[in-house]
């Protein structure tokens, strides 16, 4: 998974190059306090870039053995394929164990309801809390950024959650000089952040330097897209455009990846890292502002979620 020395480009020279290093071996410090700390830890993995880097540093961090920790995936059901083939690509190329907990099932059983506007980012906290309650998971990693959203930047690296897997930002604890508080009663779980100094920028510039795979819809391709609130959607199981939304075929990327009812694409021919790394250097906009729509339902969307137990 890592590329040769010869792959760096000069983006990355210099102060890059340093601060690239250092968010690395501050993120393989923490994997490595987790497994040092915690019982039965878990991956996070959806096939999105995050979760892609995420899981490159865990190797990383235990190579040449096997990294200690399983995997786990919460499918709403409205993943776009692409996504799903790379997620398991990657756990059959590493000989890596997944769960999967499926909103689908969920839906089936009534033990959740279909909402009105049919977006499931929500209907994923139940499935979540009940496979980490399952398995007896007691640290959870996950691949959210500080620069993402306002409550994430509000995120300890080591979050401590309740037996409900609820999120209290005034019962966070303080993280000096890279010391970590691991400490939770049974039945309590921590959510741990290895990628939270990491910007969108440092993503790519990362994915660059190490010549990291990822699903393709992250580089400009030919899409059948329409516009609905300002984003670019496209079709599929979650449904389609309507009466006044006009389909066009553009050349589209997306930045992050999600629920396919919620998430959009962007216009773009950024078709390699290099170009990306320009475009992300010039963006204006978050990725999740950009592209999320379910964080555009309150200013609090995403703190109320984390609230009931979601990433």
């Amino acid at each position: 998974m890592t590329a040769e020395l010869t792959d760096i480009r000069p983006v990355l020279d210099g102060a890059d190059f340093d601060t690239l290093a250092a968010l690395e071996s501050e993120a393989i410090h923490i994997f490595r306090e987790v497994a040092g700390e915690f019982e039965r830890p878990v991956i996070l993995f959806s096939g999105g870039k995050d979760s892609t880097v995420l899981l490159h540093l865990a190797i990383k961090a235990f190579w040449p053995a096997p990294i200690p920790f399983a995997l786990l995936h919460v499918d709403t059901g409205h993943n776009l394929p692409e996504v799903l083939a790379f997620r398991d690509h990657v756990v059959e190329k590493y000989n890596l164990r997944l769960h999967v907990a499926n909103v689908e099932d969920y839906l089936a059983d009534g033990r959740l309801t279909e909402r009105p506007d049919g977006v499931r980012n929500p209907l994923q906290t139940v499935p979540l809390l009940d496979a980490i309650a399952e398995h007896r998971f007691d640290a959870i990693f996950g691949g959210g950024r500080r620069d993402e959203e306002r409550s994430r930047a509000k995120e300890r690296i080591f979050s401590l959650r309740d037996a409900f897997g609820r999120w209290d930002p005034k019962k966070q604890r303080p993280e000096l000089w890279n010391l970590y508080n691991g400490k939770h009663s049974p039945g309590e779980q921590v959510r741990v952040f290895p990628l939270s100094n990491f910007t969108e920028l440092d993503i790519w510039r990362y994915i660059a330097r190490d010549n990291i795979e990822l699903a393709s819809i992250y580089y400009a391709h030919q899409r059948e897209v329409y516009q609905r609130d300002g984003m670019w959607m496209t079709s599929g199981v979650w449904g389609g455009p309507r009466e006044d939304e006009q389909v066009q075929t553009l050349s589209v990327r997306y930045r992050t990846v999600g629920d396919g009812s919620t998430t959009g694409a962007v216009l773009s021919e950024a078709a390699d890292n290099d170009a990306i790394l320009a475009e992300v250097a010039a963006s204006r906009l978050t990725e999740r502002g950009a592209t999320r729509g379910d964080d555009r339902v309150s200013e609090a969307a995403m703190e109320d979620r984390k609230r009931e137990g979601y990433f």
